[in-house]
């Protein structure tokens, strides 16, 4: 994948000597193959409004990436992707609506999760009598019905403390899977508070924050951790219009020196040995800061240089590269060229961003940044 997109990157910057439609249409052509790159066939709109993420999904990206949106913890993420939901209710207090039309149909949910957040306890008079509480989370199967054992199904229940306030979180797995297969099924969730032996408590004296009447870090939240099967994918670009992989084109973000010519550029590449040299991806300049959250660019890097025989340990070239390169310099066969400076290691990115409906998504792109170069 690191190649399609340093192809992709290439074909953005300015020919010698475009035409402005020949330069529009390069470019065009380049953002929409950089955006399938990208799993995505149209870049998501910038929010109408400002709006903050969710806490939870940017302490997810710090700890799972750098600042660059490089991966520093690559297991900690169940899947590829990870996705936020806020409640639609807005009023309904202990039910909530979470609407998930953005979940491609071949994503694979692995793990659902309820998130609420517990408030301070009310001040009550007398004594108190509870230390802990039964909250039970349940899928609305007929919200005309909740009151009978067909209208709903229990998800989840524990015991929780009445001191203090934090988030709760209950896994609710399966519900959502059902909701993902068939959308009209989707009729919200319930959510209850009762005394420890299932007594009813009134007024309960627990009690979650509301998407209507508290600040927006602590609305309620549904995380979807899931695959959508694109690790390690690659584009292809024989068809890509335009774009040589030996093409000398450098973006304007990239330092590279001055030379007179394609000729002497290649000249001075078989002079340097292979090396990694740094490749800028800056998403303001593409023009997708609007809706990509973290990072504000990444450096991808790119191998370049010569691959001369003997092939020393720092070149880090393969068994077959060694025997290449030994064929070639001593011309045993025709139309063998030297070994190729190319990736020998890959990282993967992350990136934090608003999709179509303005939910923050955190998905991880494989074979993203060039590690280290070598002789292939």
């Amino acid at each position: 994948m690191l190649g399609t997109v340093l192809l992709l990157l290439l074909a953005l910057a300015k020919p010698a000597c475009p035409s402005p439609a020949g330069a529009a249409s390069r470019r065009a052509e380049a953002l929409k193959r950089l955006l399938e790159v990208f799993g995505m066939e149209d870049p998501p709109p910038p929010p109408a409004h400002f709006k903050q993420p969710p806490q939870y999904m940017v302490d997810l990206f710090n700890t799972v990436a750098n600042a660059d949106g490089v991966t520093k913890n690559p297991d900690i993420l169940e899947g590829n992707t990870v996705r936020s939901f806020l409640d639609k209710t807005h009023g309904e207090k202990m039910r909530f609506l979470f609407i998930l039309s953005s979940v491609a149909k071949n994503e694979k949910i692995l793990t659902a999760e309820l998130h609420l957040f517990r408030l301070w306890p009310r001040a009550t008079d007398g004594p108190k009598r509870h230390h802990f509480c039964q909250v039970s989370v349940y899928q609305v199967l007929d919200k005309s019905e909740l009151d009978t054992p067909g209208g709903k199904k229990l998800l989840a229940a524990r015991l929780v403390s009445l001191q203090g306030s934090g988030w709760e979180v209950f896994a609710i797995t399966q519900a959502v899977r059902d909701w993902t297969e068939d959308e009209s099924s989707n009729q919200g969730l319930l959510v209850t508070v009762q005394g420890l032996g299932g007594s009813p408590l009134d007024p309960p004296p627990l009690q979650f924050a509301s998407g209507r009447d508290h600040h927006e870090s602590k609305k309620p939240m549904l995380v979807l951790f899931t695959d959508d099967g694109r690790r390690g994918a690659s584009l292809p670009v024989a068809n890509f219009p335009d774009l040589q992989p030996q093409a000398p084109i450098l973006p304007a973000k990239l330092s590279a020196p001055k030379l007179t010519g394609p000729r002497n550029a290649r000249s001075l590449d078989r002079l340097q040995p292979c090396q990694r040299h740094p490749l800028s991806v800056d998403f303001e300049e593409i023009g997708w800061s609007g809706w990509i959250i973290s990072p504000r660019g990444y450096n991808a890097y790119h191998c370049k240089g010569s691959c001369p025989f003997p092939l020393g340990e720092n070149m880090r070239p393969t068994n077959h590269a060694t025997v290449q390169s030994i064929i070639n310099a001593l011309k045993l066969s025709e139309g063998v060229s030297s070994p190729c400076c190319v990736p020998d290691k890959l990282y993967s990115i992350n990136l934090l961003y608003f999709d179509d409906d303005e939910n923050v998504v955190l998905k991880q792109y494989d074979d993203m940044v060039a590690g280290s170069c070598g002789c292939h």
